[in-house]
């Protein structure tokens, strides 16, 4: 007869990898967006979703969400260190696939009627990314295409961006122009597999 203790214990081995697949796993190849879609079903037509309901490229989302996340569903920001060693507190509550914090993802949930949506959703992630590039485009007159500065003005805030809070940080211009050289990068790719990944079972809706 099996015990309590080895009850518990083949129990735990029996639901934890159930819950471990319950979050996706970054894809392989963070750095050719057809092969992103290749891998993961369903993140596709998530982005065409978002796309169409912000009219923000797909390339542009997926490049900001590659910055931010590198693909990574419980993404959080890294801790700091006490006197070099010890981990400390985290610097903000951002999480998930578009590191949203929490006070901006509840702003979201209001605006756009996405209420219950989870930040290490990718569906919800990249909707929201759009959402706050179009928000980006309304307040701080930010073309949908321009990925430098609506980089800045994600990593900013929209108050931030209009007072050109970035002008003081070197490091954070040149971030928005390798995040505009992958959008560059990702939307030729993009064209090099749409036709691909729109008939082989891509549906649209």
């Amino acid at each position: 007869m099996i015990n309590r203790c080895s009850f518990r214990v083949l129990f735990l081995a029996i639901i934890a990898p159930l819950f471990s697949g319950c979050v996706s796993s970054a894809p392989d190849d963070v750095d050719n967006v057809c092969e992103i879609f290749r891998e993961k079903s369903g993140w596709y037509k998530d982005a065409k979703k978002s796309r169409a309901r912000w009219d923000v490229p797909i390339s542009v989302m997926m490049a900001i969400m590659h910055q931010e996340s590198r693909f990574v569903a419980t993404a959080k920001p890294p801790r700091k260190k006490i006197w070099g060693v010890i981990p400390g507190p985290r610097p903000s509550d951002a999480y998930g696939y578009s590191q949203a914090k929490d006070d901006t993802w509840k702003w979201y949930e209001r605006s756009s009627g996405n209420y219950g949506a989870d930040r290490d959703d990718f569906g919800d992630a990249i909707d929201f990314i759009g959402w706050y590039n179009d928000m980006s485009f309304r307040q701080n007159r930010i073309a949908k295409d321009d990925t430098f500065r609506l980089y800045l003005a994600y990593h900013e805030g929209h108050g931030g961006y209009e007072r050109k809070t970035y002008r003081d940080k070197q490091w954070l211009v040149d971030v928005a122009r390798k995040v505009d050289r992958r959008a560059q990068s990702y939307n030729a790719q993009l064209r090099s597999c749409v036709d691909e990944l729109e008939d082989d079972g891509w549906w649209p809706f």
